[in-house]
This record gives structure tokens, sequence and C-alpha cells, in this order.
């Protein structure tokens, strides 16, 4: 490593030095938990340092052996001298690039290893977490933590852990050959050191600032391309927006960055030019004040030239264990930032003697089932959210003594006014959430104690916003059942009334839906999601509100693909239209909570209450 590249690493970590180096993160815990991933690589990360410690050695030998060669051609030494120490230089110069692949070789196979690792441990841990994580945490936060942390993590055995050795044995070696040469050059090239950390920290300083507001506002740029340059953010912006302030404002930003990026490489520039004339007065000190030795007969001409050469080799050492702290705490706050995302416990695990639900027709029931959502600071990470303090509340409940039984087959609707509790019950059947108390059961198997795994096969749902990927028709309806054929999707897009239009498209099953769809209609999108429902083949079926986006036409031909899909079937859904209402075997009315009233939709009528109330201003019209 040069002086100048040694000043500018120490420089360009400048930041991190005043920020980080306070904090206290040499716990016992993350020294073992770093252990644990680090242990699988343990043979590779040995054979890494002693190739590191090789690279040292050879970097301090070609020094040593240049000089050699100008003591020979001043001494008048036999020619065959002169060659074979060129051929050493040579034969060192090979080895020292043999050893530089071969440490790049398993610094890349360590890293990438590792950050395989950490990459599997948190994308498979986060698959745990429940639904209120994911609507609390900022998307962006958390593949940070996938990308960012887990990279910074990774830097700290391929880059950090090797630099500490070899550069604490190349500092060793090259300052005792130094003073072997002469003990006072040496003395004086170590002292001229803080002429090269002194500006770099400063001028680093300066440049961290530079590079945090324009990544703030890279940042801000990118948020605002993210919600405009999506289908729903795009139609919103031409519905309601202002297109000129909204170039207005970018071009702002814009153009803040751009000043930036002048004045960052002006100050660079002034900055490794000034180091490069430092650079060169120290080796005019060298070979000036070596040189007088060498007159006075205190040292030879080849001392000098090693001397010069050492000193190239000196700083570069010197610079990045001067930075080794601020390099162990940053990848140690990576792995902590890694850990903290592990470490949050998820709310929903299988238990250790669960058992499958039953293949074939199942019941479902809800046993005075008591429900609150859970706060944040038990679901979510301040850092994730972004704000200084999670939010505490919570707690209150929503769901109050819910009981209601449905056999094989049967259809139970549930009705009530927006916010009475309809898709609280219906998440708690797929055991998105778990119940405070009561119970809810699958085939007479309480959910918590059912494998996740054969309860997404029994319970299946359509919610009135159905997901889908920026992805081919087909791998949005293989998504429920990955080994199904191009046969049965077909029945499936058929029974759901979307066969004719999926073959008019251009790639027919081929065909890239676009972001959430938005390249089909709102009728086509969820009648695509009934398709992925219907290939699935659940023995129970969840629609939350399910055909609300679509128009009578369309609601007709999917009622009916929905009446064979589930025919034997039990389902809970959440009506909307008057329909379903009327095909219900038994309706539940919902308010704050509670079921209020129950019974077929001739019964509830007959009653006058509360469900009849809802008839006169949701459905009567429909009739």
């Amino acid at each position: 490593m040069t002086m100048q590249q040694a000043a500018m690493r120490a420089m360009m970590r400048s930041d991190n030095a005043n920020t980080r180096l306070d904090r206290s993160v040499f716990t016992r815990e993350n020294m073992r938990r770093i252990g644990i991933f680090a242990r699988p690589h343990t043979g590779r990360i040995v054979l890494f340092l002693v190739l590191s410690v090789l690279g040292a050695v050879l970097a301090v030998a070609t020094p040593l052996l240049a000089g050699r060669v100008v003591t020979a051609i001043v001494d008048g030494s036999a020619p065959r001298i002169v060659i074979l120490l060129a051929l050493a230089i040579a034969a060192i110069g090979i080895a020292e690039a043999v050893n530089n692949v071969a440490t790049r070789l398993w610094s890349a196979r360590i890293g990438e290893g590792l950050i395989l690792d950490l990459r599997r441990a948190v994308f498979d841990h986060v698959q745990t977490m429940p639904v209120a994580f994911f609507m609390r945490t900022r998307t962006g936060a958390l593949v940070s933590r996938l990308n960012n942390d887990v990279l910074g993590a990774q830097r700290a055995f391929s880059d950090t852990l090797s630099g500490v050795v070899s550069n604490i044995v190349q500092l060793a070696l090259t300052l005792i050959v130094m003073a072997g040469l002469n003990w006072q050059l040496t003395v004086l090239s170590v002292l001229l050191l803080p002429i090269f950390l002194v500006p770099a920290r400063y001028v680093g300083r300066r440049l961290a600032r530079l590079r945090r507001e324009a990544s703030d506002l890279n940042a801000s740029m990118n948020d605002q391309m993210t919600e405009r340059f999506n289908a729903g953010g795009a139609t919103l912006v031409k519905l309601f927006g202002r297109p000129h302030a909204e170039s207005a404002e970018f071009a702002a930003r814009a153009g803040r960055v751009r000043s930036i990026g002048v004045r960052t490489a002006l100050l660079m520039s002034v900055f490794m030019n000034s180091l490069t004339l430092v650079s060169t007065l120290a080796l005019a000190l060298v070979y000036g004040l070596g040189g007088w030795f060498a007159l006075q007969g205190a040292m030879d001409a080849g001392s000098v030239v090693a001397l010069a050469l050492l000193l190239t080799r000196l700083y570069g050492p010197l610079t990045a264990l001067a930075n080794a702290p601020v390099d162990v705490v940053s990848a140690i706050v990576s792995f902590e930032r890694v850990f903290e995302v592990l470490d949050l416990e998820p709310l929903l695990t299988d238990a250790p003697d669960a058992v499958d639900v039953p293949a074939g027709p199942a019941s479902i029931e809800f046993d005075d089932v008591r429900f609150s959502y859970p706060s944040a600071d038990k679901v979510s990470l301040a850092s994730l959210e972004e704000v200084a303090v999670l939010d505490t509340r919570g707690g209150q409940e929503v769901l109050h003594g819910i009981s209601f039984r449905a056999e094989p087959g049967e259809m139970i609707a549930l009705v009530g006014s927006s916010g009475a509790g309809k898709s609280t019950i219906a998440s708690l059947l797929p055991r998105l959430y778990d119940v405070d108390s009561g119970a809810v059961r699958v085939a007479d198997l309480d959910v918590r104690e059912v494998t996740a795994e054969s309860l997404r096969r029994t319970v299946g749902v359509v919610t009135q916003d159905g997901h889908l990927f920026h992805d081919s028709v087909r791998a949005n309806l293989a998504f429920a059942r990955p080994e199904v054929s191009d046969d049965q999707v077909w029945d499936a897009l058929r029974r759901a009334r979307l066969e004719d239009l999926v073959r008019s498209l251009p790639d027919g099953l081929d065909t890239v839906i676009g972001d959430r769809g938005y390249r089909l209609s709102g009728g086509e999108r969820q009648r695509l999601t009934i398709a992925r429902l219907l290939l699935a083949e659940p023995s129970v079926v969840v629609l939350d509100e399910a055909t609300s986006a679509l128009d009578s036409t369309n609601e007709s031909a999917v009622q009916a693909a929905l009446a064979e899909a589930m025919a034997h079937r039990t389902s809970l859904v959440i009506a909307h239209r008057l329909s379903t209402v009327r095909a219900a075997d038994r309706i539940l009315v919902l308010e704050a909570g509670s079921v209020v009233e129950s019974g077929t939709h001739t019964e509830l009528l007959a009653l006058g209450g509360r469900y009849a109330e809802l008839y006169e201003t949701q459905f009567a019209d429909q009739e």
C-alpha cells in the first residue's frame, strides 16, 4: 500500500471513527455469536492469515534486494551477482503476485461464504415474523440489513482480520530492517506519520459531511422515484400531482448533489496532490540525509535506496493499524445490527409436538376467542421503523369472546360495519396472529398445535387486494402449488373465467403482469388470485371481500367458480354482495368485536335488528 493509498483510507474512514469508537460493542456475547458464524470457515481463515503473513514478508524482501543490487553495482561486484539479485527480485515478484491472487481467492471464499450464511440466517428469520412486523417495518431499512450490514460484517474477516495480522508483521519487519540500516532515519520516518494522518482526518471530516448530505439527497431522490414510478404512484401524480413542482423538487436535489460532487472532486484532488508533495518531500529527506550518511561513510548507497523503498512500505501498515480500531468496531457494529434482527422473537412458531392437519373436509371453530393486536415493541425495532422510540401502545382488545362453529361444507358469512372485526377474524384462521385467549380450531385441532405447512395446505385465503408479483401468470399461480402442470393451470383459469383472456395475451402463461399485476384490470387481478386459490384446492376457504372489485357480470362468473371450488369445503366469507349473504348457511353480524346476531338471511331479516339495518343500507339496492 502506498503512502497516498494509506492516507486515503484514513481520510475515508474518519467519519466512522468519530461516530462509532465510543460504542461498547466488545461484549462476550457479541464475540461468541461472531465465533459461531466464523466456526465453519476456521480452516480457510487460518490459511488466509498464513498467506497474509507470507505476503507481508515478501513485501519487505524486495526493497532489501534492490538495495543489494545498488551496492553491488557501486562496489563493482561481478555481473553474475547483480543478475542473481535481479532474478531473486523477479522470483519474489512472481511469488508475491501468486500469493496476492491466492490471498484474494481465500478472502473471497471466506467473505462470500459469510455473506451467504448471514443473509440466509436473516432471510429465514424474517420469514418467521408476524404480519404485524411487516406492517410497521420500512422495507428499505430491512433490506439494508441484508445488504449493507451483512457486507460490513463480512469485512471483519476478509479485510480487517487479515489486514491487522499482515500489517503488524510487515510493520515489525520493516522497522527492524530500517533500524538495522540506519536508526536515525527510521525515527525520523516514524515522526513524519502525523503529516499524513492529521490532514487526512481533517479533510475526511469535511468529505464525510458532504457524503452524508449527498447520501441523504440521493435517498430522498430514490424515495421520490420509487413512489412516483410505480403504477399506483404514477397514476396518483397524474390525477392529483403537480408535475412542474415535482420536477423542480427533484432538480433542486439533483443540482445539490452535482454541486457536492464538484466540491468533493476538488477537495480530493487538492488533498491527493498535497499528499503526493509531502511524500516526495519525505523521500527527498531520506535521499538527502541518507546520502549525507553515505558520503560520510556511515552507510552504503544500497542502504539508502533500500530505506527509500522501505519507507513506501512503512506508512501503509502504520496508517492501517491506526485505523484498525475503527475497522474492528465498524465490523462488530454491523454484526450487532444483524444480530438485532435475529434476536427478534417470532410470535408464531410450531409447537414441539405439532401435528399435521389431516387431509379431507375440515370443520372450523372459534371458541370464546379474545384478541388484541401486539404493540410495536413486541414485533418491531425502532431502527427498522426509523423512529427514536417504539410505540408501546397497543394491547387493546378488539375481539370479545367470539364463538361459532362451521361443519365441513358449511359457509359462514361475516357482515358488519367497517372496523367491526371481520378481517381480524379472517386473519386468525390461517394463524397470521395468535389469540390472547380461547382457541381457533381447524378439523378440531387448535391451530397453535398444528404445523404451519399443513395449515397452509388446509386454509386458502383470497383478500380484497390479493397481492400479485411482478412475474408471469404461470409463476403467480404456481406460487400456491409449485409442482402444478400447465393443464391444471389452464383448468383453474377456466374456472375463474380467465382462460380466454390469458390465451389472448402475447406470451400466454409466460406474460409478465407487472408490479402488483397492474397490467391487468382490477377484476382480472382479483380473478387471478381466485384462480390461485382454486389451484391450491384447500379444505377451508377464507374470502375477505374477494368479489368486491368485480362488476356484476364478472361477479356472477366468479361466484359460479367459487361455488364449485367451495363445494364440500368449509368457507368463511366476509360478505360484500347480497348473493354471498344469501348463499351462506349462517350469517354472523359483528359490531365492535362481538357477535350481536346470528342466523340465516331470512331469520335475521325477520328479527328486524342490526342485520336488517345493514340490509337496508348495503344490500337492498343490489336486490
